[in-house]
């Protein structure tokens, strides 16, 4: 691990740089538009009104804080290290994305829009953006691939009863690319009305930064939390990356601290083209949805098509956060496969009796790997960003249950 003497939660520089990934490559008539939403954010963040009104939705609303479980059973099994589990999917609307749409959503109240306009991959970002529009009375327009339509049905019911609009994406490769393209599209006609709340710590410079600042309260309570129950910090700490806003919310708290960060990426069915979505282990540098970051691409830079069994990681970008924190070496990056996470999903379910979502289960498959290796007076908290409610149909019909 990597000493730096400034400190990593300051980032990024006043252009949206992390090193030498962020940025903002747009059209220049969303130059304008993308200004207005860093003007607005900075200056809520610095308004009391704001954050108390923010903090108290979280509390109230969401039912923060979430626990920092100690997953005994797991642990007794694995036989190594003691294993806590921050309990994202005891959110209301069951996943951490809770936290960032309803920042997201205040923001776009006090900027004066009318609608929210998101993407969503696993549904857990459209449920959220959703849930937060009909509390704060606003209009909310989803764009979803077809593949992922037709693999979270749950998720697509939620939107519709919670007043959302979705929109059925059956360009390119029908999934999460797909469909933040085609919300893109639609923010640059309709910017002077609708706020794009991008749903992971990617896109174009203030979208990281924003997406980070809310989705830190998980690390500052997960810190908390295990000082409180250990008397000390973790040694690992282990989170899900597909845009990385889970992990990033958990790991932004422990930058400056001596603690190992562990993101793990889905690598599907094997490293051919098509079959994974782990960019930052088989990516290189380029742009893609209005940043600079490491992406699966072929050599004409246009993305690869991707896969995942879990919707929500299935990306062939990754915030621009993650590709800097890679290339100066403080947070390692591995993989889970689709065999590994359904193993991992499964193991938790039955020894544990959590079900967890498949996002998840991928931080799940490092921590069962990783334990045994430790000696018991060590510790590992893994980020359970969501509930696997979404996922069981789809599970039972792959294992045939």
């Amino acid at each position: 691990m990597k000493n730096h003497a400034k400190s990593l939660k300051d980032l990024p520089d006043e252009n949206g740089n992390y090193g030498p990934f962020g940025g903002q490559y747009v059209p220049p008539q969303l130059e304008t538009p993308l200004k207005e939403i860093e003007t607005a954010y900075l200056e809520a963040k610095n308004d009391p009104a704001f954050q108390k009104e923010y903090a108290d939705l979280l509390k109230n609303y969401v039912g923060r804080p979430s626990p920092l479980y100690f997953a005994k059973n797991l642990t007794g099994k694995l036989g190594g290290a003691k294993i806590y589990l921050k309990r994202e999917d005891l959110n209301h609307t069951g996943a951490h994305k809770i936290n960032h749409c309803l920042g997201e959503a205040l923001l776009a109240k006090r900027m004066g829009k009318k609608k929210l306009l998101a993407e969503t991959g696993a549904g857990q970002h459209g449920v959220a953006l959703a849930t937060a529009a009909a509390l704060l009375g606003l209009e909310c327009e989803i764009h979803m691939g077809s593949i992922d339509i037709a693999k979270q049905h749950p998720n697509v019911i939620r939107m519709k009863l919670l007043g959302a609009k979705v929109v059925e994406v059956s360009s390119g490769g029908k999934c999460l690319k797909d469909a933040v393209d085609s919300a893109f599209m639609t923010f640059m006609n309709e910017y002077q009305t609708t706020f794009f709340a991008i749903g992971s710590v990617v896109g174009p410079h203030p979208y990281p930064m924003i997406v980070r600042d809310f989705q830190s309260i998980v690390g500052k309570e997960a810190k908390e939390q295990i000082m409180a129950a250990e008397g000390r910090l973790p040694d690992y700490v282990i989170g899900c990356v597909g845009g990385g806003s889970n992990a990033i919310g958990l790991f932004n708290e422990f930058l400056d601290d001596q603690v190992e960060l562990i993101g793990v990426e889905p690598a599907g069915k094997g490293t051919g083209v098509g079959q994974h979505a782990a960019t930052i282990s088989y990516g290189s540098a380029g742009v893609i949805h209005g940043m600079k970051t490491l992406v699966l691409q072929n050599e004409k830079g246009e993305p690869d098509p991707v896969h995942s069994i879990a919707s929500g990681l299935d990306y062939p970008g990754v915030g621009p956060i993650h590709a800097y924190l890679n290339s100066i070496g403080r947070v390692t990056y591995v993989t889970a496969n689709d065999r590994e996470t359904i193993g991992a999903f499964l193991e938790l379910s039955k020894v544990e009796g959590i079900i967890p979502a498949l996002e998840s289960a991928h931080a799940i498959a490092e921590g069962i790997k990783l334990a045994p290796k430790l000696g018991q007076d060590k510790i590992i908290v893994i980020n359970v960003s969501g509930r696997g409610d979404k996922d069981i149909d789809y599970v039972a019909e792959m294992l045939k249950m």
